[in-house]
């Protein structure tokens, strides 16, 4: 770290720093409330989301109980084939959202396959889609954390290292600048004593 200038334009500099450091630690102080807003929405959706795949899963144990039947083959019926995601900002947050999913229903003979595999295929449609809303929805989730730890630390640093070292340094100058402006006028009354003496 630089020495400390003992100066009047140091001490200038000092309180223009200590200045905008007092304007800007608001402003970083409502972007996380904001974000912490946020990241309450993105966690009751999860949740929410959550309990659309938990409901859907009690009902293909409730209308479906004949999937526990081996001898049917229902594997690679239903496939996730694309989802596409874009980008949001949020409180100049990047995050992910859930543009579009295409799910692919592997053509089977009805005759084939017992009447319920249509049941079965939409049912596990649903599931997919609502497996990857509940993923995208996580990563908000884990995005919005990292972003409200970013900003809290950086208000830490304003509000704990920044501005009180300011006005320490601020108190230091003031201190050094009175003392040596005191000691400039004790100087002159000696040297004006002197001059009357002599």
């Amino acid at each position: 770290m630089a020495r400390l200038q003992l100066n009047k334009s140091s001490l200038a500099r000092e309180r223009a720093q200590l200045k905008s450091y007092e304007r800007f630690l608001p402003s970083l102080d409502l972007k996380r409330q904001q974000l912490m807003g946020e990241r309450a929405k993105a966690q009751a959706e999860t949740a929410q989301l959550r309990a659309q795949v938990k409901a859907l899963a009690a009902e293909v144990g409730q209308n479906l109980p004949m999937l526990a039947n081996e001898g049917v083959s229902l594997e690679g019926l239903v496939r996730l084939t694309d989802y596409h995601t874009g980008l949001e900002n949020v409180v100049g947050t990047k995050l992910p959202v859930l543009d579009r999913i295409e799910v692919e229903i592997a053509p089977y003979s009805p005759m084939a396959k017992p009447h319920w595999a249509d049941d079965v295929a939409r049912l596990l449609q649903d599931m997919l889609r609502a497996r990857l809303r509940v993923k995208i929805a996580q990563d908000r989730v884990a995005i919005l954390d990292d972003a409200v730890t970013t900003i809290t630390q950086r208000i830490n640093l304003f509000d704990k290292v920044l501005i009180p070292n300011a006005k320490a340094n601020i108190k230091k100058i003031a201190i050094y600048l009175n003392d040596e402006e005191m000691a400039a006028v004790v100087r002159s009354k000696i040297a004006k004593k002197k001059r009357a003496s002599a």
